[in-house]
């Protein structure tokens, strides 16, 4: 397979992944975006969001499938 088909369909699930996680509840249970270690500050109209425990979740689980692809 050539390298531009590959991104186009890595891109095409990506795309359905994240529709998916918008706009259903298919994956609440997860509750990504909501975990402990999350970073949310609210101050009158400023509001600042970095899902840090979510960002270190998703970076182990996406090494680790790609160390499984890899062998």
């Amino acid at each position: 397979m050539n390298l531009a088909r590959v991104l186009i369909i890595l891109g095409a699930v990506l795309l359905a992944a994240g529709l998916l996680l918008t706009y259903t509840q298919f994956f609440s249970f997860l509750h990504l975006g909501r975990l402990p270690g999350d970073i949310h500050v609210k101050r009158g109209n400023f509001s600042f969001y970095f899902p840090l425990t979510t960002c270190i979740i998703l970076s182990v689980l996406l090494t680790l499938i790609c160390c499984i692809f890899r062998k």
